[in-house]
């Protein structure tokens, strides 16, 4: 038996797979009398989301949008479907005309319309349009639909009102696993990592996600120990890590040095057989180069498939923090001869490791390299690693002139950096005189210690004692406090730390007399 042609048309809509083939299937469904069916209209516009393919300067987005401003009377339905295809598509100003045109036929958004509509406005950086939404969601009631309620969280987490997601969260009759990880990921992201800890605890159930979010947030808030312990509670509580959750703890296990750590995990890569992404490779190279094991860190680069920059990246950084400035250099060849254009962040290790290895004209040339054959402007890191490196060489006046130049929309941080790796220099090598400058300029751009200690401490080598005491007294007056040092250490698989001054480590030992 033949099938109708309305059925044939819809059946022919699903084997789109470019726009030109959606084209003329929707040519097919007017032909058939489909033309204003609310269905299949609707059906043409997924479609629109779905092919991303572009023929000449029209888009899958531009026949969406025109297709539905075509339709006289769109349902619900078909304009939570174009609001879906302009999301899709970054179309995103578009977005907002649909969403008038619900209010203005008499219809109301729910809750497939809101979590489109609340993306919109976080990818805008619109808060003033979605707390509007959020007006309009509490008229009508729909802030009950766990959905939306998570739409809500993850949008003022967006802008860092942990405030406003909190209260959102509050209220929701019946939060799932999705709203306690989005509200560990917003804190965390805030900065506000005891508050993550608290509602990570308070969780009735722990999924995989819900540990990766608390052991990320550790991750990007330097909380590095509590990181390992907590993947240990993970273990203990037999759920199954993943790739991101494996990448935080590389992380950490780098960051600490835990070496032990960090080799444990890579033999249970290889045991479970897990499939190492070029993500997992990095991280695992980023691990080795960090805890000082160099040989092995390059064995498994070159056992990299399809290495990308920023594996690149790691590798040759790897080589710049042990002071090879030759083969980083020759890694940057290699990376070039792959068919791979170098980043600002390649240009900058190749500039630490020319300074650390004291190879001046070479730095200059690959500064003159990043400027001119690949367009790049440089940053105020890389004018840092040219300060470094002219200092090193003794060339402060010439360091200092570099500085000068810093483009003027250098930010105060960016600026800092550069006069900090002068300051470092001048004290290294006794110059009083512009120290004092490089300090005052410091202490014009940053409350922070460093620059009072090293000027305090170069006055003091030099003898003169009454300018070190002044320095430590304007520190003091001007309420700045230099945080005490600290070192880690990894015995038994476990990372101890231990601060100046501290007594409270059960290893502790005070000295015999």
């Amino acid at each position: 038996m033949s099938l109708l042609p309305s059925t044939r048309c819809l059946n022919l809509l699903k084997k789109c797979k470019s726009l030109n083939q959606l084209k003329q299937a929707h040519g097919q469904a007017i032909a058939c009398g489909l033309g204003h069916n609310s269905f299949a209209l609707s059906r043409i516009l997924a479609l629109c989301a779905e092919v991303r393919l572009q023929t000449g300067t029209s888009t899958a987005a531009d026949h969406a949008w025109k297709l539905f401003q075509s339709i006289h009377r769109p349902t619900i339905c078909i304009c939570n479907t174009a609001i879906k295809c302009l999301l899709q598509n970054d179309d995103l100003s578009k977005i907002f005309q649909v969403y008038s045109t619900i209010w203005r036929n008499g219809m109301y958004p729910d809750d497939y319309t809101l979590p489109y509509v609340l993306k919109a406005c976080l990818k805008l950086e619109s808060r003033f349009n979605g707390e509007a939404v959020h007006g309009s969601c509490l008229k009508l009631g729909l802030e009950w639909f766990t959905v939306v309620g998570n739409s809500f969280i993850l949008f003022y987490s967006g802008f860092g009102c942990m405030g406003a997601a909190g209260k959102v969260f509050d209220e929701m009759p019946s939060p799932c696993v999705v709203s306690w990880t989005s509200m560990v990921s917003g804190y965390a992201k805030a900065g506000e990592v005891g508050k993550a800890r608290l509602c990570f605890d308070q969780a009735p159930i722990k999924d995989g996600g819900l540990w990766g979010a608390m052991i990320s947030g550790y991750v990007q808030n330097s909380c590095y120990k509590e990181c390992l312990y907590l993947f240990k509670l993970m273990q203990l509580a037999d759920v199954q890590p993943d790739e991101g959750i494996f990448s935080s703890i590389l992380t950490a296990s780098a960051q600490l040095g835990a070496l032990d750590t960090g080799m444990w995990i890579h033999r249970q890569l290889t045991r479970s057989g897990f499939q190492l992404s070029t993500r997992l490779s990095t991280a695992l190279v980023d691990m080795y180069v960090k805890c000082g094991n160099l040989a092995l860190a390059r064995n498994l680069f070159d056992e990299i498939p399809d290495r990308d920059v920023v594996c690149w990246n790691v590798m040759i950084s790897g080589v710049a923090i042990h002071g090879d400035g030759e083969n980083a250099l020759k890694l940057l060849l290699e990376m070039e001869a792959a068919g791979l254009q170098p980043d600002d962040i390649t240009f900058l290790t190749i500039l630490a490791a020319c300074s650390h290895s004291n190879m001046a004209s070479e730095g200059l040339m690959i500064l003159d390299k990043m400027c001119n054959e690949y367009k790049l402007e440089p940053k105020s890191e890389h004018f840092g690693c040219i300060v470094d490196l002219l200092s090193r060489e003794g060339l402060l006046q010439e360091a200092e002139r570099i500085i000068q130049r810093m483009p003027s929309s250098s930010s105060s941080s960016e600026e800092a950096i550069a006069w900090r790796a002068l300051l470092n220099a001048c004290c290294s090598q006794g110059d009083a005189q512009l120290a004092e400058v490089a300090a005052e300029r410091l202490f014009k751009l940053e409350s922070h210690s460093g620059a009072y200690t090293l000027l305090s401490n170069l006055y003091s080598a030099a003898g003169k004692h009454d300018e070190a005491k002044r320095v430590r007294k304007m520190m003091r007056d001007r309420g700045v406090e230099k945080s005490p040092g600290s070192s880690s250490i990894e015995i038994g698989g476990s990372v101890h730390e231990f601060v100046a001054g501290e007594k409270t480590q059960p290893e502790f030992s005070s000295p015999t007399t």
